[in-house]
């Protein structure tokens, strides 16, 4: 029997040859940390999230973005936790100075300066007593189908994003999904002078049945209808380069795909298309708490579960992950945890 000359052959790899040819590597510079603060009070569980927390703002906030940095994670992302009295129809205290967000942006530079990069979650949907991301239209029809007013909510996250820059934000990133959202921002951030402050847009937000735990987390689910007028179609990959084509053109700095794990294509896809655009994607509280249930089942080995999800992520093409795994993930490298 003959044989090519230069015949495959598999090679038998030890773990350090596995590692030093290793084509997808994760480490904490590639993480964003989301955390929920709140005014006042203790750090309260949120029950549908094992091991994440409404942190008010203070010293117990303070701590914890600490322990975050001793471990390498740099970047966070804030979400503001309101009572329902300080709900409205059109979400006037998403943008005032003295917010949640504004405060916590405030004290969290003043602690750690440039050391910390922090973004800002920019949407209404948790200030607002209908939970919806947008101002909903005033035609009862359309009203009760979840039509939003588009150009109403433009004014209304533009002045909330100005505020988060005000208090120091590095980033400011909005997740409502309306049209000319990122144009509207960045007119509104360069007019006020901050023109440093960047722009990472929820481009590609799906209407996704993953977001229950974090709803649950901030109290808002949407009372009346649904999002699927203004998130995208489940069903839809190529609408994805259409989104991102519009943020790019506004002006965004960094894109995101929203879920990611049931959306490595469209990671990929967005990707490929848009190779010199830094692309974050959001491994969203639907798929951590999965994790988490299972692995309390014993069904799974949480860490290389996680791990694996997360390098999967960042193989699809994502250069940042956005996950409520990221200290954890962290921890495990820093103790020298390498599944692979």
């Amino acid at each position: 029997m003959s044989y090519p000359l230069h015949r495959p052959r598999r090679l038998r790899l030890t773990k350090p040859i596995r590692d030093l040819v290793a084509e997808t590597t994760v480490s904490p510079d590639h993480l964003i940390l989301p955390i929920f603060v709140k005014e006042g009070g203790k750090p309260e569980e949120i029950p549908a999230m094992p091991g994440q927390y409404r942190w008010p703002v203070g010293d117990e906030l303070v701590k914890f973005v600490s322990k975050a940095l001793d471990l390498g994670v740099r970047s966070i992302l804030l979400f503001g936790y309101v009572s329902s009295e300080l709900k409205d129809e059109e979400a006037r205290y998403s943008y005032n100075p003295n917010g949640v967000v504004q405060k916590a942006v405030r004290l969290l530079r003043r602690e750690f300066g440039s050391e910390l990069v922090i973004f800002t979650d920019v949407c209404i949907c948790n200030y607002t007593v209908h939970g919806h991301c947008g101002i909903p239209s005033k035609i009862e029809r359309r009203r009760i189908a979840g039509y939003i007013d588009n150009d109403s909510t433009l004014k209304i996250i533009a002045k909330m994003a100005v505020s988060h820059a005000e208090a120091g934000a590095d980033f400011v990133a909005p997740s409502g999904m309306m049209d000319g959202m990122v144009a509207a921002i960045r007119e509104a951030l360069d007019k006020e002078g901050y023109t440093d402050v960047g722009i990472m847009s929820y481009a590609v937000k799906y209407a996704s049945g993953f977001y229950g735990p974090f709803r649950e987390a901030l109290e808002s689910a949407p009372r009346f209808g649904d999002r699927r007028s203004y998130q995208m179609d489940p069903r839809n990959a190529y609408e994805a380069l259409r989104e991102a084509r519009l943020d790019v053109e506004e002006g965004a700095d960094i894109l995101m795909v929203k879920p990611a794990l049931a959306y490595l294509d469209v990671i990929r896809l967005v990707k490929t298309h848009y190779p010199d655009y830094p692309l974050a994607a959001y491994n969203v509280s639907g798929e951590y708490s999965m994790v988490k249930a299972a692995a309390e089942k014993g069904w799974i080995d949480e860490k290389l579960v996680t791990l694996e999800i997360v390098t999967a992520i960042r193989r699809a093409g994502a250069d940042i992950v956005i996950t409520y795994h990221a200290l954890d993930i962290a921890r495990w490298l820093k103790e020298g945890y390498n599944p692979f």
